[in-house]
């Protein structure tokens, strides 16, 4: 823990975000940092070096804006990825792709931007992996999220380029695993589009038929994330996932509850959501356990669908999204990870994260769940 914290608080805390000013304040780099220990400590310090790398890689992506980091640029990136780390494999699908296999949910989404689509699949293989185990991560990645015809109100909207914070950690993830070699199997799906407004656009009151073939009524369409989160968790328990844990930036409701600390976790599974928040607790993306209850459903009840894509209520916001994504989970242990106030900050925090812009939310956790499970 000693070698990690100083490692960690080192590289992402001398993390810069202005890498597009043309003229930059002189900044010392790093060239070398140097601890005194033990074999073991210095393995462990190894280990978080690359832990940390990947981190703020998903922290370039999360500050990369709309207009160079579209879906077709993401997917292009995880390909990128896969090629500087063993194991590792990523097909991209296409709008095309998506429709054959009936993904209403998401398809409905990205038919308002000009910018294509992607479903991106992410597939580590490790020679020896253990157990029978698939660790499914699900990403969420928004690349720019204007509300779409329920239009978002123009303070801090440029922020909305961070609504891809989980898919940017999910990705990064994929890296860091690989990187170590760790013996898990890991699919991660991660669901690229933006949400625009447009003559194409999908519109409140639309009724949409996901994968998995429930319907859900569209309330606003500012509620986009756990839309595109439905068919991307139909689609990773379909593809083998055992283990399921999604990451987004899902709802305004959980940084109220938790501010810019702590994400908030739901689970259909004690056991896995605690593997989950013992994770954040060992690396520092901190969790806090929420609440489910079968009485939560009802306020995603609709009259005409299956489910609403918001809340009937002005309450437990978190709850209802969780509500909503659960009925896509499928069997076996499932949790959702809501980042929406860790994943970037509007100011400095005060500790090592001390730079406003994307954190890396979830990269360590993911890492040191999959050695957990390895």
């Amino acid at each position: 823990e000693q070698a990690r914290a100083v490692v960690d608080g080192v590289l992402l805390g001398s993390y810069d975000p202005g890498r597009w000013k043309t003229t930059r304040r002189e900044r010392r780099e790093i060239e070398r940092l140097v601890l005194v220990t033990d074999a073991d400590l210095g393995a462990e310090a190894d280990r978080a070096r690359r832990v940390a790398s990947w981190t703020n890689r998903a922290r370039d992506l999360s500050n990369m804006p709309a207009n160079e980091l579209t879906p077709e640029r993401l997917a292009e990136i995880a390909q990128e990825i896969s090629s500087e780390v063993t194991g590792l494999s990523v097909e991209a699908l296409g709008l095309d792709q998506t429709r054959e296999l009936e993904m209403g949910a998401f398809n409905a989404v990205a038919q308002g931007s000009r910018n294509p689509a992607q479903m991106i699949v992410m597939r580590y293989e490790p020679p020896e992996a253990q157990g029978d185990v698939v660790l499914g991560l699900v990403g969420k990645a928004i690349t720019f999220d204007t509300g779409g015809i329920s239009l978002k109100p123009p303070d801090f909207m440029e922020e909305m380029k961070h609504d891809m914070s989980g898919g940017a950690a999910v990705v990064a993830a994929m890296g860091a695993i690989a990187d170590l070699g760790l013996p898990v199997r890991t699919l991660a799906v991660v669901a690229a589009t933006e949400n625009m407004p447009d003559g194409a656009a999908y519109r409140p009151g639309d009724i949409l038929r996901a994968r998995n073939g429930k319907t859900i009524e569209v309330i606003s369409t500012d509620a986009e994330g756990r839309l595109v989160l439905a068919d991307a968790l139909t689609y990773a328990r379909e593809q083998g996932a055992t283990h399921i844990l999604d990451l987004a930036t899902l709802t305004g409701a959980m940084v109220i509850a938790l501010g810019d600390i702590y994400a908030g976790v739901f689970s259909n599974d004690d056991g896995w959501r605690d593997r989950i928040v013992a994770a954040g607790a060992a690396t520092g993306d901190r969790v806090w356990a929420m609440p489910m209850d079968p009485r939560y459903r009802r306020m995603i009840d609709s009259t005409y669908a299956d489910m609403r894509n918001t809340g009937r209520f002005r309450m437990a916001g978190g709850q209802a999204g969780a509500e909503l994504l659960k009925e896509f989970a499928g069997d076996g242990p499932w949790a959702h990870l809501d980042i929406a106030g860790p994943a970037a900050l509007r100011y400095g925090r005060g500790d090592y994260l001390s730079q406003p812009g994307g954190t890396g939310y979830g990269v360590r956790l993911i890492a040191e769940l999959a050695s957990s499970l390895a």
